[in-house]
Order: structure tokens, then C-alpha cells, then sequence
């Protein structure tokens, strides 16, 4: 992999990708693979194909069966940690009158929520009005 993963479902692909290739130049089939670590083929096999991320026990697990050193498996061959990993940033703060509407929103029933989306989408296929009611040409 050129770059470290971005996100879990990266990670998970990554994993079970550097996981295949160990367990094929170990010369082992998944079944046994999965019978050294301790896991069902079914599960050992869902996490080589990036669909489940193994929990730390089961990883270490499968760095000791397949000759795995985890830092670079996780990711962390870079002096930086992956993208995954660092503090995501602070979302702009919103308007009041969002929070507000948000709140608002908390307390509605699914039915209700339903008749409120259709609402606001057939509003967003209005032409905009000023404040006297008449059509704004578009913004260019």
C-alpha cells in the first residue's frame, strides 16, 4: 500500500490484505489460518476480505501466527500516524436557529420526520423569493 489507511474501512481492507499475503507465504489455507489463531474460517475469512476489523486479542493472535509485525499492519510504518487516527477537526459551529431546528427534530416521531423531509425537499424545488415574495433570478 503507497499510503497509510485513511479510514476503518480502509484499515480493514489493508489488514486483511497484508494478512492473505502472510498467510499465503506461510503456506497455509484459511481454514488452518483460522484454526491457529482461534477463530471460526468463516470470520477468518470475512476479515481477509476487509469486511470486519478482528479485536486487538484476535490481532495479536494473528501477528504471532503469521509472522506479523503490527505496527505496519495498523499502519504505523510512518513517523505520522494515519489519517484514521488523528483528531478529527471541529465541525464549523452551527447557527443557533440550526441548533434550534435540530432540537426540535430530536423530538419528532419517525411518520412525522418523513412528512417534514418531503416537505423540505419540495421546498428546495421552490424558486427562491426575496423578502417581498418575488422570484430570485439564480445565483451565478
Amino acid at each position: 500500500m503507497d499510503r497509510p489507511p485513511n479510514s476503518p474501512k480502509e484499515l480493514s481492507r489493508h489488514l486483511g490484505n497484508v494478512a492473505r499475503e502472510a498467510r499465503q507465504k506461510a503456506g497455509l489455507t484459511q481454514q488452518e489460518a483460522a484454526e491457529r489463531i482461534g477463530v471460526a474460517t468463516e470470520v477468518y475469512g470475512r476479515m481477509e476480505r476487509g469486511r470486519m476489523l478482528p479485536s486487538l486479542p484476535t490481532l495479536l493472535r494473528v501477528c504471532r501466527t503469521l509472522g506479523l509485525d503490527a505496527n505496519p499492519l495498523l499502519g504505523f510504518s510512518s513517523s505520522q500516524p494515519p489519517a484514521w487516527l488523528r483528531p478529527q477537526e471541529a465541525p464549523e459551529e452551527e447557527a443557533p436557529a440550526v441548533r434550534r431546528l435540530l432540537r426540535t427534530l430530536r423530538h419528532l416521531k419517525p411518520h412525522q420526520l418523513i412528512a417534514l423531509n418531503s416537505t423540505a425537499n419540495a421546498m428546495l424545488a421552490l424558486p427562491a423569493t426575496g423578502a417581498s415574495g418575488e422570484a430570485k433570478p439564480p445565483a451565478q
